[in-house]
């Protein structure tokens, strides 16, 4: 199940809930009883692992040429 971070506008409350698909966004504070909840969003991080990745990754001794 998903976790969605939320935060009030009126009185700042920020929580986290976990809720399925399938229910309605939280829009009443839990803190305060306004409906002034909104989703906050932010970036899912990324890790690359292996070779290829990166510039210096890409370099092999097939595509060097030799004279």
């Amino acid at each position: 199940m998903p976790t969605y971070h939320y935060r009030c506008k009126s009185c700042g409350y920020d929580f986290t809930e976990q809720q399925s698909f399938e229910d309605d966004p939280i829009t009443v504070c839990p803190q305060c009883g306004q409906a002034q909840v909104r989703k906050v969003f932010s970036a899912v991080s990324i890790e690359f692992k292996g070779h290829g990745f990166y510039r210096t990754d890409s370099s092999s001794s097939s595509s060097k040429s030799s004279d």
